[in-house]
């Protein structure tokens, strides 16, 4: 931790602002609340939103909005299950109804059963899906997700370009990822963050992921700063972070620093020209 009350100072462009959000309700949390092994039910394959988690998903659109975030947002990635990409568009996404002037719907019309309006993609930032930030691999098939061409039917808007196979080949049966494996997983997630140019990013994701990932975090912080970062998310929660680039993984470079002397003239600082007083052996 650094010396200055706790505090820590890091030039701006080597951060970036991350809005976490857990999915909102799904029917899987609904049975499995009641009893555990309902987690292990295929009736809950890539389980979709309740109606309850719609309404949820739409409580925290309205707050997005009320804040400002909606247009700061400069990008949304998510994780490609039906019911993180229906929370996604749901709440970062245009306003409902059809676009009218050839811009592809982020979500067509009553995807899910959910008898909801299709979701413009006008006027929203870019969506992204991104397999480096799914739930726990394995055994629970409300973990597994769909064909990749299902999704593109269902949101077309939607860049699923950086997965490589249209199966899901990363999920097994029989095989549960280990708390730590997910948790290096987001690391490498959040190493990739630093390939991408946008400051503001919005993560739709998982509490699984988010609660093993986030734990690596704040262990240099006063123990309320790290229970803000390291507890379990509700269905639908935002959390806003800032991330720092401490091992300079990015390259990126100030858009706001200005190098100053500019045109060139004498700016020698006042401490240092005492320093160059005759008698100190410090003259050139």
């Amino acid at each position: 931790m650094d010396t200055a009350a706790g505090q820590s100072l890091y030039p701006l462009h080597r951060s970036k602002t991350i809005h976490l959000v857990r999915h909102a309700q799904g029917f899987h949390n609904v049975e499995g609340d009641k009893n555990y092994e309902a987690y292990l039910s295929y009736d809950f394959l890539d389980a979709s939103l309740t109606p309850l988690g719609w309404k949820q998903v739409d409580n925290l659109r309205d707050h997005v909005k009320r804040s400002g975030l909606s247009k700061r947002l400069e990008l949304v990635i998510v994780s490609p299950l039906l019911r993180t990409i229906q929370t996604a568009v749901g709440v970062f996404g245009g306003e409902a109804g059809s676009d009218g002037i050839n811009a592809l719907p982020l979500m067509n019309e009553n995807v899910g059963d959910s008898g909801r309006h299709a979701i413009s993609s006008l006027n929203s930032p870019p969506f992204i899906a991104v397999e480096l930030c799914r739930e726990h691999l394995g055994v629970h098939p409300c973990d597994k997700r769909r064909s990749i061409n299902e999704y593109r039917n269902m949101f077309p808007a939607i860049d699923f370009s950086l997965i490589e196979s249209d199966e899901d080949i990363l999920w097994k049966p029989d095989i549960r990822e280990k708390n730590e494996e997910v948790a290096a997983r987001g690391l490498k997630f959040l190493e990739w963050l630093w390939t991408r140019k946008e400051k503001e990013i919005a993560v739709v994701t998982h509490s699984g992921f988010l609660f093993h990932t986030l734990s690596a975090f704040g262990n240099d912080c006063h123990p309320t700063v790290k229970s803000e970062i390291c507890t379990h998310f509700a269905n639908c929660e935002l959390r806003s972070v800032v991330i720092v680039d401490r091992g300079k993984i990015g390259s990126d470079k100030s858009s706001t620093d200005f190098p100053g002397k500019i045109p060139d003239g004498v700016d020698l600082p006042s401490d240092v020209a005492d320093e160059k007083l005759p008698g100190n052996g410090l003259e050139k």
